[in-house]
Order: structure tokens, then sequence, then C-alpha cells
């Protein structure tokens, strides 16, 4: 509690002495948003900027990269308080996955941040981020409900190999994180609990803490370095702060009494009804269309191929299996054919 505490009294020192708490009459759908983003930003492996995102470039149109730069932000603090709750109750992680996951996704933030993440499109940027947790999501449910895999409650001793694919996996989630201002916490939770079946709830409070790390290494980036963090983004901040201190430990604490499958199907919900309200709201054409569907049959292969749900070596031997049936077929119809011409 000293933690929240101490950010409260801080936040409420500076709104007094810079006269601020007009922002609230502009700014106070953010703060309701961060109410359901908040509680999901410690219950689930999705950052509070998976609720911010959405609500503010396609409800409230506002720039994606104001809205990703607002979600660094304030995950940095929400997430953060989420984590201090995680590990002053002793909520069960995975210390492997936090290590592995923190490097990979440090890396990653650099790299997106400083050399792909100003070259992306508004609109692409919007529909990646929904079409691949979409994809996500069905491979998720596949697992739990159609192959009903059992789970773990801690990664195995893992070679130089897999030390290698999770470094990078969290790579590429921070290089998201760096777009859209969350991803590296749903793509390594995607990563064990699909490749080693690593349990969600376990899974859940470790990517809480993998995410408040990058999103501080993230924030900090912005505001320090190519210091792009505006005022527009600032003034929701400041509006935000005493809502996610409070609601993000609450979801940290629930997410520990919930039962698994529960935790499995609110995330099945929550990125399924964020895939439909995307199409309904930017309506993607043509290219954009195109985009989403590809990245969500990039997703799903993503999930599968490193996920280890269908390996590579099974799919190569049902590739020749096909192949040689075909010719099989064709070697057979050319001797019935050839039979045919000589009793002719």
């Amino acid at each position: 509690m000293r933690l929240i505490i101490t950010i409260i009294i801080i936040w409420l020192s500076y709104m007094f002495y810079a006269d601020q708490w007009h922002l609230f009459d502009s700014g106070w759908f953010m703060s309701v948003t961060m109410i359901l983003g908040s509680f999901i930003a410690g219950a689930s492996s999705e950052g509070g900027g998976a609720v911010a995102f959405p609500v503010m470039t396609l409800i409230y149109n506002i720039s994606p990269e104001v809205a990703r730069n607002f979600s660094l932000a304030i995950q940095s603090i929400g997430m953060t308080t989420a984590s201090y709750i995680i590990l002053k109750r002793n909520i069960p992680i995975e210390k492997n996955y936090l290590i592995l996951g923190s490097a990979g996704g440090f890396g990653g933030i650099i790299i997106g941040t400083l050399l792909i993440a100003p070259y992306v499109f508004p609109s692409y940027m919007k529909m990646l981020f929904f079409s691949f947790w979409l994809s996500f999501a069905f491979v998720l449910f596949y697992l739990n409900h159609i192959k009903k895999s059992k789970v773990v409650n801690s990664l195995p001793k893992l070679d130089r190999k897999e030390k290698y694919y999770l470094i990078l996996t969290s790579t590429f989630g921070g290089i998201l994180t760096s777009i859209l201002g969350s991803g590296i916490d749903i793509v390594t939770f995607s990563y064990v609990t699909l490749r080693f079946r690593l349990s969600e709830k376990i899974a859940t409070p470790t990517s809480v803490i993998i995410m408040a790390t990058n999103s501080i290494m993230g924030f900090l980036i912005h505001l320090l370095i190519i210091r792009d963090f505006g005022i527009e983004e600032f003034n929701y901040w400041l509006v935000c702060i005493p809502v996610v201190v409070i609601g993000a430990p609450i979801g940290a604490y629930v997410i520990n009494i919930l039962k698994r499958l529960f935790i499995a199907r609110f995330l099945y919900i929550i990125l399924l009804v964020q895939f439909i309200f995307a199409l309904i709201i930017i309506k993607p054409q043509k290219e954009l269309l195109l985009f989403t569907v590809l990245i969500f049959i990039f997703g799903i292969l993503f999930y599968t191929v490193f996920g280890k749900i269908i390996p590579i070596s099974l799919i190569f031997k049902k590739i020749s299996s096909i192949k040689n049936l075909y010719h099989k077929k064709d070697g057979f119809n050319t001797t019935t054919n050839n039979d045919k011409e000589t009793t002719l």
C-alpha cells in the first residue's frame, strides 16, 4: 500500500499546485475508460493500453501516436502498482519467463521505437492490433476447449535454443509495444501458454510485471530521448493516474482467486469484441482488409508453429504425403490409360 499512497500523494500535490482540476471537464471519458482498462491490466495478459488504444482511436478519433504514448505512460503507473501487489502478496510467477521476456522486450522496444514505429500508417496500426490478438484468442480457445491440453505451473528446464526462441518472441512483442503501446504481455503470454502449456494463473501475473517494466522503458524513451510525449497525452495521463493506481492492483488481487478457464474466457470475449468493434468503426476496404486477413492468418501460423501445437515436422510430413499420394494416383491413372489403349 505504501507505493500506492505515495503515488496518490504526489499526484494530489501536483494537481493542487498546478491547479489542473479543470482537466477532468474534458478528459473525464478517459478516467471512465481506465476504470475497466486498469482492472484488465491487472487481471489479464492485456495491458491497460489494450482498452485505451481502441477507445481513443476508434471512438474519439485520437491519433494512434497519442494513444500509444498515453498507453505506455499510464501502464508505467497502473501496471507497476499491480506488479507491487503481485510481489507483495507472493502471487505465483514464473521467474525464467519474467527474466527472458523482459530482456527481449527491452531490445524490441528500442528497435521498434527508433526504426519501425515512425513508418507505420495509423489505419494499419489499428488493424494490426485487433487482428493479431484475435488470432491468439482462436488458438487459445482451441487448446482449452477442443484439444483440452493439460497445464503446468512452471516452465521446464530451457536449453539454449528454447531461451533464444523466448527472447526472440519477446523482442517481437517489444516491437509491437513500440507501435501499439502494448503487446509484449500478450505475445509472451501466448508463447508460454501455447508452447509450454504454462497455466494462465501463473503466466498472467508474470506478463503483468513484464508489461510494467517495458512500459516504463517505452515511456522514458518517448519522454527523454525522442521527446514526443505531448501535452494531450500528458493531460489524459493526469486524469487517469488516481484510477489506475487502484484499479490495476484490484485486478491483480482478483486474478489470484479466479479459476484458470474463467481467465481464458475473459480474454476470448475481450479480444473478439475489440475486433468486431474495429471492423464496424474502421470499415477496412481492399488493401487494408487484405492486410487484416493476412495478419490474422500470420497470427494463427505464428502461434501454431511457435506454440508447438502442430510441429513443423508434422506439417512437412503431411505435405510430403499429399505429394506422394498425388504422384501415385497420377501414375496409376497413366497405367490405366495405357492398358485401355493396349486393350483397344
